[in-house]
């Protein structure tokens, strides 16, 4: 099959050209690269918001989500001019990447065309990539875990972070969890962020030791609990940001949600042909994520208390 024309689409006030627009990307539906460039433009101010000024790793499909993933860190060649970039180092190799920063919806576009899905945001921005403004709490269901249990941690969690008087914005990961972000102060590294969310994920665990695991190591986890995993605030860790696609044959969608839909959320409702309406109808539910900007300070002093530790980043 030879490939279709291309297309270009007006983004505000740019021309993306889509080439190939009819290759079937997800292979449950039908649905193509020009209909993954669609739904990016129908949630265009929810996607920039979770992306701005953020260095961004890519995962492209090139052939589809049936086929090869690559793992795109550094701006793939043949950038418009107007795409920016945020240089960021690796120390552990001593090399550095100059990384997707997006500022406009048409950066997220152009990413489309050079067949990205998913996008993986770091939680720090270009103006000081080593001070994270975003906590990411990641309730990570084992394998045999059930999501009425990753339900319960949720509400768990939603009460400590009232008591803390943090605001928590949460999501569906896009596959089998959930993640809680809250917008923190940039006055701290990422050691101490990751610290403050070890002491968190300690404080849901123990007031829900049947349903939360906390163990470092993955083979010693039981495979029923929800790993709270602190580990997702480390330098260069990455998860699919809002509003992300996944890269599963169904679309799924990384959708924010309201605390209340928890008790009845299923993340496999949320796909690129269900989200648009729901963003068209309820607009961007983490809007207000900048304005509730929050201290990890007393997560700090409860790492102090219970002389918790976390293991130097590789």
């Amino acid at each position: 099959m030879g490939k279709s024309p291309a297309v270009e689409l007006e983004v505000e006030d740019r021309v993306v050209r889509i080439s190939n627009p009819d290759r079937v990307y997800f292979p449950a539906r039908g649905e193509t690269k020009l209909d993954l460039a669609n739904y990016y433009l129908s949630v265009g101010d929810g996607i920039v918001r979770a992306l701005r000024q953020r260095p961004c790793m890519l995962h492209r499909f090139p052939e589809g989500v049936t086929g090869e993933k690559v793992h795109q860190k550094r701006l793939p060649h043949g950038a418009p001019p107007w795409v920016r970039t945020v240089r960021v180092h690796f120390p552990r190799y001593n090399r550095h990447a100059d990384e997707l920063c997006v500022s406009h919806i048409a950066d997220v576009i152009w990413a489309v065309q050079m067949s990205t899905v998913e996008f993986h945001p770091w939680n720090s921005r270009a103006a000081d990539t080593e001070k994270p403004d975003e906590w990411r709490i990641d309730l990570d269901p084992g394998p045999t875990c059930t999501f009425d249990r990753v339900r319960r941690v949720a509400q768990v969690a939603e009460e400590v972070l009232a008591e803390l008087g943090a605001v928590g914005f949460p999501k569906t990961s896009g596959s089998k969890g959930l993640h809680i972000y809250v917008r923190i102060k940039p006055d701290y590294g990422f050691q101490d962020v990751r610290k403050a969310a070890l002491a968190f994920a300690h404080e849901v665990e123990r007031r829900a030791p049947d349903d939360v695991e906390t163990t470092w190591w993955r083979k010693d986890r039981d495979p029923s609990l929800v790993f709270v995993d602190y580990n997702q605030n480390a330098r260069d860790h990455t998860i699919a940001s809002a509003y992300s696609v996944r890269g599963f044959p169904e679309a799924t969608v990384s959708t924010p949600i309201r605390w209340d839909e928890i008790p009845d959320v299923d993340p496999r409702d949320f796909t690129i042909a269900t989200v648009p309406k729901r963003y068209a109808e309820l607009g961007d539910l983490h809007a207000g994520i900048d304005d509730a900007v929050w201290s990890i300070e007393p997560l700090l002093e409860w790492a102090a208390r219970d002389e918790l530790e976390v293991p130097d980043e590789q």
